[in-house]
């Protein structure tokens, strides 16, 4: 079974300038993604996919790392991840592929760890896709609404916004930190999200998404 791992480290950053070679604790922020996923045991290949020179070079300090220069118009700050995955299958086509794993380099504190069991979830399932989440701090059936008199309204109805908590069905958001797929549907659909997306949750503290200086910080 072939796997690649794919994480996509774009030159450019607004939040943070120089995002994934800024320093966090003790070494470029996407070398902890790189380490976490040459610790996994599943995954074959790895590969850095990136617009940025100094980027690509810090990568191949890894020998087991493939550094792939991506074409500008797939490094703009409006640019799509599924190009950018598929330029990568695209240039490595003499290697079939089983499954497909996407790693952002903004999320340090996943481990090996999460990546192997989210990938064991997904092998025992009958699920073609995976996507690591967190809970929601906030619960979204809680939320309001203002409506066309402008007057509150319960996003859901007027009865949520009240319930305690724990009566209210347990709601996730994407954390950004794994998403693993069967190469074949990712090429059909050119999606991540397909009709059969098992789910692979991680704790809040984990889900920490590097994006500005006060992330860093915390």
């Amino acid at each position: 079974m072939n796997v690649i791992a794919i994480i996509p480290a774009r030159g450019g950053s607004k939040g943070i300038p120089r995002k994934n070679l800024v320093n966090f604790s003790g070494k470029p922020l996407i070398q902890w993604t790189i380490d976490s996923a040459l610790e996994s045991k599943y995954i074959t290949d790895v590969v850095v996919s990136s617009d940025d020179d100094e980027i690509l070079n810090e990568a191949q300090k890894n020998k087991q790392v493939f550094a792939l220069k991506r074409p500008v118009e797939l490094a703009q700050d409006t640019s799509r991840t599924e190009p950018v995955l598929t330029h990568v299958l695209d240039n490595l086509n003499e290697i079939k592929y089983d499954y497909l794993i996407l790693l952002q380099p903004t999320s340090p504190l996943r481990t090996s760890e999460d990546i192997d069991f989210a990938f064991e979830k997904l092998l025992n399932s009958q699920a073609t896709s995976l996507i690591s989440v967190c809970e929601l701090e906030h619960h979204p059936y809680k939320s309001f609404r203002v409506d066309e008199k402008g007057y509150l309204q319960g996003i859901i109805n007027n009865n949520y916004p009240f319930y305690p908590r724990q009566e209210l069905p347990k709601t996730y958001r994407a954390n950004g930190s794994i998403y693993i797929i069967e190469v074949e549907a990712f090429v059909k659909k050119n999606t991540l999200l397909t009709n059969k997306t098992t789910h692979f949750e991680m704790s809040i503290e984990s889900s920490l998404d590097i994006d500005t200086i006060n992330d860093l910080r915390q």
